[in-house]
């Protein structure tokens, strides 16, 4: 038995607009009304869902997120910090320097704050078109003190110039971080060992589920963990291909109702 879904948002619960269609609300009110656990996965932070969270009605006791790719589990309704993995500031200071090199910009997010950093001169940052919804802030490297909060870095840039730049990323920050991308235009880096599974586990344990017991939906690489972790991993049709083949089923596309499909078929069934 399905007891926790967990839904990623751009790709699969969003349509290309960046809506929710009337189908998927209402399969997902249905799961949760049979007391299935909803959990939006995303790589944003708090703030940046909170417009979806009310238009799913899902900002009540017991109701949770898990943001920033699994760098934090919250409660919705107060914004309180169940788990927290985050990054130092050495390895943000690190990562500047690799923007650099790569002439990158490079945006880190801390807390409800996006730092953009000078990293680059030739090409501006993206990311605050991919986020609106964010606070984004000028910031000079002096500013990363010890004492602030980093959950992560992203370089948002026009897809082709980026993944030129990706390929020349040295092979050691691939140990060093969970580098991934969430977006054709969007990449990450988070904490090593920190991924969209790490936050679900994390809050399955807290709620005594198992794996078996969690469906997790998604259509990116940075989804990959999740899909794998879950016992029931479903890719979107639109899903790059590698998140396909570790699922345990495709259901159709976000343009189509998939997040509802698969719901309506496994869970509400």
């Amino acid at each position: 038995m399905i007891k926790l879904v967990a839904i990623d948002l751009d790709g699969t619960l969003l349509d290309g607009q960046k809506k929710i269609s009337l189908r998927n609300k209402k399969a997902l009110q249905k799961a949760r009304e049979q007391g299935t656990k909803v959990v939006i996965c995303t790589g944003r932070p708090l703030a940046g869902i909170r417009p979806y969270l009310e238009e799913l009605d899902m900002q009540g006791t017991g109701d949770y997120s898990i943001t920033f790719n699994g760098g934090l589990v919250q409660k919705n309704a107060t914004g309180e910090i169940v788990e927290k993995a985050a990054m130092k500031q050495e390895e943000i200071l690190d990562l500047v320097d690799l923007a650099k090199k790569l002439n990158l910009p490079l945006d880190v997010l801390s807390d409800d704050v996006v730092l953009s950093l000078p990293t680059s001169a030739q090409h501006l940052s993206i990311y605050p078109q991919l986020n609106p919804l964010l606070t984004f802030q000028a910031a000079a490297v002096e500013e990363l003190t010890s004492e602030r909060l980093y959950n992560k870095a992203v370089v948002g840039y026009h897809q082709e110039y980026l993944d030129e730049q990706i390929a020349q990323i040295p092979a050691i920050y691939k140990d060093r971080y969970e580098v991934i991308k969430s977006r054709g235009n969007l990449l990450e880096f988070m904490p090593k060992g920190i991924t969209k599974a790490y936050g679900i586990a994390s809050l399955a344990k807290d709620l005594n589920f198992s794996p078996a017991e969690v469906m997790g939906i998604g259509d990116e690489e940075n989804d990959l963990p999740m899909i794998e972790y879950a016992g029931f991993g479903v890719a979107m049709e639109n899903a790059v291909e590698q998140v396909k083949q570790k699922a345990n089923i495709i259901t159709a596309s976000n343009e189509e109702d998939g997040v509802a499909q698969v719901v309506e078929k496994y869970v509400l069934s």
